[in-house]
């Protein structure tokens, strides 16, 4: 269930080391020095101009209204720090639901994106009853292909994305594979 805090509906996930929650008014920052870092945002969209990266946390809080699901906010339980975001993304033009990850500066190389995205999609198999997922990823992206790859996913196609440019369509195992 969403905290009193959260600005979505969005259930609250646990795993040993992480809490996944709906985004609150307090992770705009983090979400928004990620988006204007060039180098970091570079696979996912970077966005330079403040305005416009406050106006995709925007945005994120506005997916999870429009379809019950999203980007959830990636809260490490030892700090209380947002580490990152992971969660089903699906908005115009992207071809299928995705399963994304991202991990902000500070937080990578403790396996926080594979623990994240393992449990978001569990959540998406078992409780939303998603029969499907990819993760769209840059050709260039060797860590998230690399992650994708460990997560079972495999490479499909390659695909114009109208937000992106040349995408990867990474595959994830079904549910039958997940949820046995």
């Amino acid at each position: 269930m969403a905290g009193a805090d959260s600005l979505t509906r969005a259930p609250r996930l646990e795993t040993e080391r992480l809490i996944l929650r709906g985004p609150e008014r307090r992770d705009a920052a983090p979400v928004i020095d990620f988006l204007m870092d060039a180098e970091r945002a570079e696979g996912f969209g970077h966005i330079p101009e403040r305005g416009e990266a406050w106006r995709w946390f925007a945005l994120l809080v506005g997916h999870w209204h429009i379809h019950g699901f999203g980007y959830f906010v990636v809260e490490d339980r030892a700090s209380g720090a947002a580490a990152g975001i992971s969660g089903i993304w699906f908005p115009e033009t992207w071809p299928e639901p995705e399963l994304g990850w991202v991990v902000f500066d500070g937080f990578e190389g403790r396996g926080i994106a594979f623990e994240a995205a393992s449990r978001a999609r569990l959540w998406a198999y078992a409780d939303l009853g998603l029969t499907t997922l990819t993760s769209n990823i840059v050709p260039g992206n060797a860590r998230s292909k690399r992650l994708a790859e460990r997560l079972g996913a495999r490479y499909e196609r390659t695909y114009l994305n109208t937000n992106m440019g040349e995408d990867e369509l990474w595959r994830h195992p079904g549910p039958a594979e997940v949820l046995a």
